[in-house]
């Protein structure tokens, strides 16, 4: 689809990762749990998966936990530490910011006792660390902050969150569906406890992620699926072979920088009256732009037959202006005139 600028939301499975996986749809079918030749022919290809998404940040292989996506890896990294402290109840931070799958977790767990501090960002999404060093209490067991805003494209300073938490003696979870493969991750150097990561945004398939959790067989965390024992109790369920082969796949075939072809669809955009939100440190793949009137956006669409976002996949079918915009302080009108448009995403080199 030459007109699809929705990347964010989703990317195609690329024909590696289709290759990669089609023999384990119907060749190599067999249960991995299984003792037989075959069963432990597959098991060893998710080991070997296992092992290459652990690579991309810097874990162990027996920390990968996998996940039917990023949005079971968030809840069962909150849910998993929150449920711990179910009789004494506990603190978490997070902020208003996150994916509606953090926010609404949150919102579950407040209705059980939790307490909850929501961190509110700058005018360009950014989460200062000195407010979330300010929200601890006595009672805080978990920081839970994204690492690249969905919306936005804002990249946060989650080392320094790490660090406040490591300091802390507080467990620190990142939500990095939009970072993992496009921005570089060392979960020590970061001093990460806990990272979701997410198939279809990497040109993987849908249905499929993961949680990185330090320690993991040492970990008390709580699983949220009970099964025959898979991803060490953890998470329950038979695993599905060819999409965690496809997420292997994935990492593994992954397009390093093109930013040049960025900086000249950039150059056409800004032929039209609009601002970027997000300021400077955003994922240059990531366009959250507001036209300055309807009449803009009218000669706009005109123009450019994309297919492209007003806010995030999740906010699509609503009609109430999307929660990240307001709580940078769009009004309801410029969110309405704000559009999110997303290229396809490549590894970021920094030097």
């Amino acid at each position: 689809m030459n007109n699809y600028y929705d990347y964010a939301a989703s990317t195609p499975v690329s024909d590696a990762v289709f290759k990669k996986m089609f023999p384990w749809l119907n060749e190599s079918f067999a249960n991995p749990s299984a003792a037989h030749v075959e069963g432990i022919k597959a098991s060893d290809a998710i080991q070997e998966a296992r092992e290459v998404i652990a690579d991309e940040i810097g874990a162990m292989p027996s920390e990968i936990i996998f996940t039917s996506g990023a949005s079971e890896a968030n809840n069962l990294a909150i849910k998993g530490v929150a449920f711990q402290f179910l009789n004494e109840k506990c603190h978490i931070i997070t902020s208003s910011i996150e994916h509606k799958c953090v926010l609404n977790t949150c919102d579950f767990l407040e209705k059980l006792g939790f307490e909850v501090t929501y961190i509110q960002p700058n005018r360009d999404g950014l989460i200062s660390p000195n407010e979330v060093k300010k929200a601890i209490q006595e009672n805080t067991k978990l920081i839970s902050i994204h690492h690249v805003n969905n919306e936005l494209g804002t990249i946060q300073p989650i080392s320094e969150f790490g660090e406040i938490a490591i300091e802390h003696g507080i467990l620190f979870h990142t939500d990095a569906a939009q970072s993992f493969c496009k921005l570089n991750i060392d979960v020590d150097d970061m001093d990460i406890d806990f990272l979701s990561l997410s198939g279809h945004k990497i040109y993987g398939p849908k249905g499929i992620g993961a949680l990185y959790v330090r320690d993991a067989r040492d970990s008390e965390l709580v699983p949220l699926i009970h099964g025959g024992g898979q991803e060490l109790g953890l998470r329950g369920g038979t695993s599905p072979t060819p999409l965690i082969i496809g997420l292997a796949a994935a990492v593994q075939y992954f397009p390093e920088n093109t930013a040049d072809s960025v900086e000249v669809f950039q150059d056409k955009l800004f032929q039209y009256s609009c601002v970027r939100n997000g300021g400077n440190e955003v994922l240059p793949t990531i366009l959250n732009i507001t036209f300055s009137s309807l009449e803009d956006v009218k000669k706009f669409k005109v123009d450019n037959e994309w297919l492209i976002s007003q806010g995030s996949a999740c906010n699509a079918m609503s009609n109430v202006a999307s929660h990240v915009l307001s709580n940078i302080g769009l009004s309801e009108e410029e969110a309405r005139l704000t559009y999110r448009i997303s290229l396809p995403p490549f590894r970021l080199i920094i030097d």
